[in-house]
Formats: structure tokens, sequence, C-alpha cells
């Protein structure tokens, strides 16, 4: 899985450099807004997400019922996945952007009515502690998604619907390959929809649904409120520093996945985890600094490398925006605290709080000072998450409990 993991954000970075290369600053403008666009409305699938649907899979041993649980959520999932592309739809018809970002937008919305949706075998993969054959089907999407875009990049193709196209594809056969390993393996039965079981497993989920909503929109909405008030340039130039930025900062995930479980998850007192949390915290930290530092250092020879001339521009920005990326490795690492505790109202307020800081300050400084603004409000975004981490962790200092059961 860290394999699989790496292979991603390694082929991410040259896929962007790719896009990048082809489609010019413009095209990659175009393609960065779309993307932003459907990755918000992403979101809206992710009702019932794993959290409420593995642990019910793992205390219910009968495949019968197994399969039943599946049904409903995939029932969920696809109906939230339809009401996401329609919003994406409905936000594009009122901003009436240009005709590439419109092709590019519906083509890549294909992953919204595929990925969670189909992603309930994922969970049942990991219910049955198998996750080998979700990771070889990652990577056999990921490498048709990059076949396509090498093969297209080659050819000297400069159409940004063609590039969106490969990632529609990816989501198709990564669908395809799941939904073919699950009916292999399991027994068809029909199962009876049951409304109350259906509203039962939307209010479990509804907090960690909300929650996730809160952060896509917390994360992109920087690019939504920076595209229309500057030139498509320079919108391409910000929109290449946080490609770079997102890719480099999927290692803080990575780093919380690897020790939490040990050093905190694995803890029965409460007060040793906490104090666990802070070292993590203060390590990750220090290990996003060290990395940022690194890419603010050598921000022009890496946008030279990735995307060419056309976009120096984005290597200022880059600096600036690296050193305030730490703070992301902060926030991921006090972010244990409300999972240990069992608390996705924390973490939906929190990403609460970071959406409506960010809007507000890009609404009120983007408009003046561009990509530099954008800039300011990531920073500030970031900021705020880890000022409510502290305020968190500070709080708990009294809590007595044990881990949850």
């Amino acid at each position: 899985m860290l394999a699989e993991r790496g292979i991603q954000v390694a082929a991410g970075i040259g896929i962007v450099a790719m896009l990048a290369r082809a489609l010019g600053p413009e095209g990659f403008a175009h393609f960065q807004y779309a993307q932003a666009v459907v990755l918000i409305a992403a979101s809206v699938a992710l009702i019932c997400g794993g959290e409420v649907v593995v642990p019910r899979l793992v205390a219910t041993p009968s495949p019968r019922e197994q399969h039943r649980l599946l049904a409903h959520v995939f029932s969920l999932r696809i109906g939230g996945a339809i009401l996401g592309y329609l919003l994406m739809c409905g936000f594009l018809l009122l901003r009436q952007p240009a005709p590439d970002t419109w092709a590019a937008a519906l083509l890549l919305g294909i992953a919204i009515l595929l990925r969670e949706p189909f992603g309930v075998v994922v969970a049942w993969l990991q219910a049955h502690t198998n996750n080998r054959p979700n990771t070889l089907f990652s990577l056999i999407s990921l490498c048709a998604k990059g076949g396509l875009v090498a093969v297209l990049f080659a050819a000297g193709v400069h159409s940004v619907p063609s590039f969106a196209s490969a990632f529609a594809i990816e989501a198709i056969i990564l669908a395809g390959l799941l939904a073919a390993y699950y009916f292999a393996r399991v027994e068809r039965c029909q199962v009876r929809y049951d409304i109350r079981f259906t509203r039962e497993l939307m209010t479990n989920g509804a907090l960690f649904w909300v929650s996730f909503m809160l952060m896509m929109g917390a994360r992109r909405i920087d690019q939504l409120v920076l595209q229309p008030a500057v030139p498509l340039a320079e919108f391409g130039a910000y929109a290449a520093c946080m490609q770079i930025l997102d890719n480099y900062t999927v290692v803080a995930t990575i780093l919380a996945a690897g020790v939490a479980p040990v050093y905190v998850y694995g803890k029965p007192v409460f007060a040793t985890a906490r104090a666990n949390i802070v070292r993590i915290a203060i390590g990750m930290t220090a290990i996003g600094l060290c990395g940022a530092l690194l890419i603010a250092a050598g921000a022009p020879w890496i946008v030279q490398l990735l995307y060419g001339h056309a976009f120096a521009s984005s290597a200022a920005l880059l600096q600036i925006a690296a050193l305030s990326s730490t703070l992301i490795f902060a926030d991921v690492g006090l972010t244990v605290l409300p999972v240990y505790l069992r608390r996705p109202d924390w973490i939906a307020i929190k990403w609460g709080a970071v959406l409506a800081v960010t809007l507000a300050f890009d609404l009120a400084v983007v408009p003046k000072y561009g990509a530099w603004g954008a800039v300011g409000g990531y920073t500030l975004g970031n900021a705020v998450a880890v000022a409510f981490g502290i305020c968190l962790w500070w709080r708990s200092r009294n809590t007595l409990s044990l881990a949850p059961a």
C-alpha cells in the first residue's frame, strides 16, 4: 500500500508536468479550474464512508448480510454522486466558464459517478484485510491514465478535453475491475430495499460526510475565487504551484497513517496517547519544514523541470506557499486526537471554520492582490486549522477516559 501511494504521487507529478507542457498556462488553467470544481462536487458522494461501513462489515460475518449492507451503501453513494454531478453542472451554468472548462468538467465528473459508489468494494476488501486487489487495480488504472496522457503528449495534442478523457477512463477501468472482482466472489442474491436501514446508515455517516465536504471546500475554494479575478496565465501559475504542494503534503497523511496506530490508537491510556500526539505533531512539523525549505530553495529549478519556462512565475509563489505547507503537517498530526476520541464533530467544526475564514479572506483580498492573495488565504486557512488543533489538544488535558472501545 505504501509503494502504491508512492507510485501514485510520482506518477501524478509526471502526469501534471505533461499536462502543463502540452496545454500551456491558459489550457492548464482551464483544466485545473474544472478539476477544482469536480473535486468539491465529488465530496457529496462521500456519504457513508469507510469509517461507517468497514466496522459494520467486520461485525457482520454473514456474506448475505454483508451484501445487503453494501447494496444499501451503494444506493446512498450513487444518489450522492448524481446529486454532486448535478450541482457541478448547476454551478458551471451559473458561472458560464469557457467551453474547454465545461468539456473538461463533464469528463472529469465521470469520476464522481463511479469512484465512491464502486468504492464500497474497497470497504469490503478492507474489512477482509485484503488490500492487495485494490492496490493492483489502482495501479492498473493509473497506468492506463498515464499511458494515455503520455501518448497524447507525444502526439502533440493540445486539447483540454482530450486529456480530461484520460482521467475519465481511469475511473471507468477502476470501477469495472472492482465490480468484476466483487461479483466473481460473492453469491448473488436479491436485496429488498429498506428505507429505515438506509436512513440509519446516512445518519451514522452524516458527520463524516459533512467533514469531508467542508474539507474539500476549504482546500479548493481559493481556486474558485481566484479564477474569475485574474488572467488565465496567472491562475495557471497558481494552480501549478498548488499541484506541487498537493503531491508533497500527501506525505503528511502517509506519516500519520504509519505512526498513529502504534503510538496513539494502540494506547489504552489517554494520557499516554495525548502525550504521543503532541510528539507526533512536532516531529511531523519538523519533517514538513525540512521538505518545505528544500522545495523553496529549489523552486525555480523544480518549476523549470516540471512545467517549463512558460510557468516561471510559479516559482516565487511556490517559495512562499511551500513554507506555509508546513502547517498542514502540523494539522494532520494534531487531527489524530479527534480521530482517537472518535469525535467527527470536532473535525467538522474545524473545517467549517477553515472554510469560512479562507473564503472571507479570499473574497476580500484576491480581487486586489490576485495569486498572492490566494497564497495568503492558503496560509491563513492552514494556520486556523493548526490553532484549532492546538486548542483541542490543550482542552483535552483534563480528559481521563480510556481509549474508546
